[in-house]
């Protein structure tokens, strides 16, 4: 009888032991499961860290090629900003050679009808005392007017300063009339065409 119970007394010890083993396992598992999720929501989320930097190269991408767009604009507009100067430019030099040609188109024949003035006046200096000096003045002047319409304008010579761009000069001379560097005489007079120097004066300069 002693026996017996002591046997069941062990075998009821055993079975709360195993008992109690099972929910500390229990416990156990349950606090592992409980630490795993809070890890799983705790960690960062790689695939959206990995779109974010995807978004993040594309948009790098996008402004590099827009950055590259704009200088190719600048450059575009700075070749045509330069195609438009030099343009420009030409068109500037064809109207100033075309100004130039009708200008002086007719300087072959001017040059040619300055023989016939000094003939003229060659004349005139000589006076007959009739009627024929009066149709030779008139005749002189109508064909000046015509060449002075044309550009023609005779270069002030007598009493000016000698100058080397319009006079010529062909002898000097001792003068009380006029101070030294004077024009003090014309040999030949000479013209401008459009005020181009078709012939210098001949001039005699005092001393």
């Amino acid at each position: 009888m002693t026996d017996s119970t002591e046997n069941r007394e062990e075998i009821l010890e055993e079975s709360e032991e195993a008992k109690a083993t099972e929910a500390k396992a229990a416990e156990t598992a349950e606090t592992a499961d409980e630490e795993a999720k809070q890890e799983e929501a705790d960690a960062p989320d790689e695939s959206g860290d990995a779109d974010s930097g995807k978004e993040s190269g594309e948009e790098t991408e996008e402004e590099v090629k827009e950055e590259g767009q704009e200088a190719g604009q600048d450059d575009s507009e700075l070749r045509y900003l330069r195609l438009m100067a030099d343009f420009q430019n030409y068109k500037k030099r064809v109207e100033k050679e075309k100004k130039d040609l009708y200008s002086y188109a007719n300087e072959k024949i001017m040059t040619e009808l300055l023989a016939v003035l000094d003939n003229f006046e060659r004349a005139l200096d000589h006076d007959t005392g009739d009627g024929f000096r009066e149709g030779i003045e008139m005749i002189f002047k109508q064909l000046t007017d015509v060449l002075e319409k044309s550009g023609l304008a005779e270069i002030p010579a007598l009493g000016e300063e000698f100058d080397p761009n319009v006079h010529s000069a062909v002898m000097t001379e001792e003068t009380e009339d006029y101070e030294s560097g004077k024009v003090s005489g014309v040999m030949q007079k000479g013209y401008t065409l459009n005020g181009k120097v078709i012939r210098p004066t001949m001039v005699k300069v005092a001393n």
